[in-house]
């Protein structure tokens, strides 16, 4: 256990940049639920909190990478309005797609998903249903970010979110299916669908690209109530009546 310095406050300070996360290969969960749901998926760098909350939740495994801060010095490094008393620095896990996983079970692919919300969401969503891997698109949201992380609930230590080229990804799985959501589709509720495969979802305000649309091989509707005034669903929404939709009739 060490007290806090100057270089530990602004490298965690730096974490809330992208460009920093990458270059040392650092991320950051903060808040007691966050930080105790992921201390055991991650090597940690640093734990850092309050005297008070390691006298309250602290035991003798934490202690090589325990460093005490004052409540003055959590509020400098956290990245919300409202700091916690405990913020832990994890190392970012190398994580490989097992090509049998993939091949047998449904799998999420995120096409330009910018909202931190709405990725930890569908993050959550997937540990949920058992979904293990989450392939991101060029312009989707870090999953590193912050918020992310936070709206995961500890989701992110058991769902695996790989930042790939998603038509190499798709040439490479050829044979699977790939489904979207899309407002000309045929309703989600009457179709046949598949055990295994992929699942696109779009970006917040554009949808699935024109690019991507191509690859898909079932479009699918999610049919609104016929007075409905809402124009679309939010894209977390979206993914939750999916997923759900999927498991439902591949569970029978």
């Amino acid at each position: 256990m060490i007290d806090i310095n100057h270089g530990i406050i602004k490298t965690v300070k730096s974490l809330g940049n992208k460009k920093d996360r990458d270059e040392q290969g650092l991320f950051v969960a903060e808040g007691v639920k966050c930080v105790r749901d992921t201390w055991d998926a991650f090597t940690c760098r640093w734990l850092i909190g309050t005297r008070q909350w390691y006298e309250r939740f602290g035991t003798a495994a934490h202690f090589d990478c325990m460093v005490i801060a004052s409540r003055q010095q959590m509020e400098r490094m956290s990245q919300f309005s409202t700091a916690s008393d405990v913020i832990a620095v994890y190392e970012k896990p190398v994580r490989e797609p097992d090509p049998q996983v993939v091949k047998s079970g449904l799998n999420v692919v995120l096409d330009n998903v910018q909202d931190p919300g709405n990725l930890g969401t569908i993050i959550r969503l997937a540990d949920w249903f058992g979904i293990s891997n989450i392939f991101a698109g060029a312009g989707t949201v870090d999953v590193y970010n912050h918020k992310v992380v936070q709206a995961t609930m500890g989701a992110i230590a058991r769902v695996a979110v790989h930042y790939v080229d998603l038509d190499d990804l798709l040439d490479q799985y050829a044979d699977l299916p790939v489904y979207g959501t899309f407002l000309n589709g045929d309703n989600i509720y009457k179709q046949s669908l598949e055990p295994h495969g992929f699942v696109v979802f779009g970006n917040e305000g554009q949808g699935i690209s024109s690019d991507m649309a191509k690859r898909v091989t079932q479009r699918l509707f999610i049919p609104s109530a016929a007075h409905a005034g809402s124009e679309s669903l939010n894209v977390g929404v979206a993914a939750a009546v999916t997923i759900s939709e999927f498991m439902r009739t591949t569970l029978k």
